[in-house]
């Protein structure tokens, strides 16, 4: 079993990890910026490490100085949280080179899914439904204009290595095309590092569907239900529900095959999501995975009782899933809000400060992940 894991992250997911944690009776130690000094997660955790200033290129994305104090302070096991290096498979391969757990799958598992073009490959391959779009990543302008006649328009630009709506921009026509492609290559260049993008085709008002997916090192796969996340904006998620509303019984089962296809296809290891676009007449689409837990996992838990922070950490240990796909039911209904700093008289520009007073909704059904308390700063270094 695993002995004491740095949690590689802040925030809420940083204290929903030292809670699990807490209760498994592993030690934990927190890493964290200047800024975070006065973070829940530094004052709970049993040993704390700042690895450097605010700005998230200067500590949380720096995997040298993380595994330094994972050394230093003789870790066996790190958690990455989301965001931040969850999804860098050269972070995941540095762990594994260290010989230190990484919680979640294997380095190559992120490469290969973690690049939307051949994550669309992996789950065709597996007779996974996709959208229509590019063989691949397209860098001629000229060339993605043609493609994107072929296919029809409306057409969606999208980053290769993006994720959380960023890179990703709609065109209706060929006139607006070349205008989209510039704008999302530059985005995602600035905000991944990596211009390459593809197309899909658009589909006008679609469900966004997706299966959270546990897969253990024994070969055992199996889905926890759905999460509706079709209320979004700027392409970001703003309310998570599980069970979908939408979904019957027999579209549910075929989905939920599908993600574990896809999960196999994969060669998957821990917790994973499996993303669906579903049009008006049911067919469903694969659009991505997302490799490492969501911030939206509590409506997964809370609709079926697992904890899946807890099942990521004995997966890790290398230990089997302790049920099967049949044991699991979606047996409540379970919808999560995401709660923002912003400022709606300005057009909901990000509004960092100090809260003055801070009363959490209590009562029966009612769960609050959170990190902020009254007197705590919110920072602008951090989304």
């Amino acid at each position: 079993m695993i002995r004491k894991i740095l949690i590689a992250n802040r925030g809420e997911i940083a204290l929903r990890i030292a809670r699990a944690c807490r209760e498994l009776g592993i030690q934990t130690l927190a890493v964290y910026s200047e800024a975070d000094e006065q973070s829940l997660h530094v004052q709970l955790a049993d040993e704390a490490i700042c690895i450097g200033p605010a700005p998230g290129n200067e500590s949380y994305l720096r995997a040298d100085r993380i595994l330094s104090a994972a050394e230093l302070a003789d870790v066996d096991a790190i958690h990455p949280g989301y965001g931040f290096l969850s999804e860098n498979a050269e972070f995941a391969e540095q762990c594994e080179s260290c010989d230190i757990t990484f919680i979640g799958p294997k380095s190559e598992t992120i490469r290969q899914m973690g690049h939307k073009a051949r994550a669309r490959e992996t789950v065709s391959k597996a007779s996974v439904p996709i959208i229509p779009g590019s063989d691949g990543p397209i860098a001629d302008e000229k060339i993605a204009t043609k493609t994107a006649q072929k296919i029809g328009f409306p057409v969606i630009i999208k980053a290769v290595s993006g994720g959380g709506g960023r890179g990703m921009r709609i065109a209706h026509n060929a006139v607006t095309f070349a205008k989209e492609f510039q704008s999302a290559r530059l985005e995602a260049e600035k905000a991944f590092g990596d211009g390459s993008l593809y197309i899909e085709k658009y589909l006008e008002n679609p469900r966004h569907i997706e299966f959270q997916v546990l897969a253990d090192k024994h070969g055992n796969i199996i889905h926890l239900g759905e999460r509706d996340c079709s209320v979004q904006r700027r392409h970001q998620k703003v309310i998570e529900e599980s069970p979908s509303p939408f979904l019957d019984k027999s579209l549910r089962n075929r989905m939920g095959k599908a993600a574990i296809k896809a999960a196999q296809a994969a060669d998957y290891i821990n917790a994973g999501t499996i993303e669906f676009l579903v049009d008006a007449k049911g067919n469903f689409y694969f659009i991505e995975m997302n490799t490492r837990i969501q911030v939206e996992h509590a409506v997964t838990e809370e609709a079926t009782g697992v904890d899946l922070i807890k099942e990521q950490i004995q997966i890790a240990s290398g230990n089997r899933l302790s049920f099967s796909q049949k044991d699991i039911a979606l047996s409540k209904h379970a919808i999560e809000c995401r709660i923002c700093a912003e400022n709606p008289s300005k057009g909901f520009i990000p509004s960092p400060g100090t809260i003055g007073l801070y009363y959490a909704p209590g009562g029966h059904g009612v769960r609050v992940d959170s990190h902020v308390y009254g007197g705590y700063t919110v920072s602008p270094h951090y989304d």
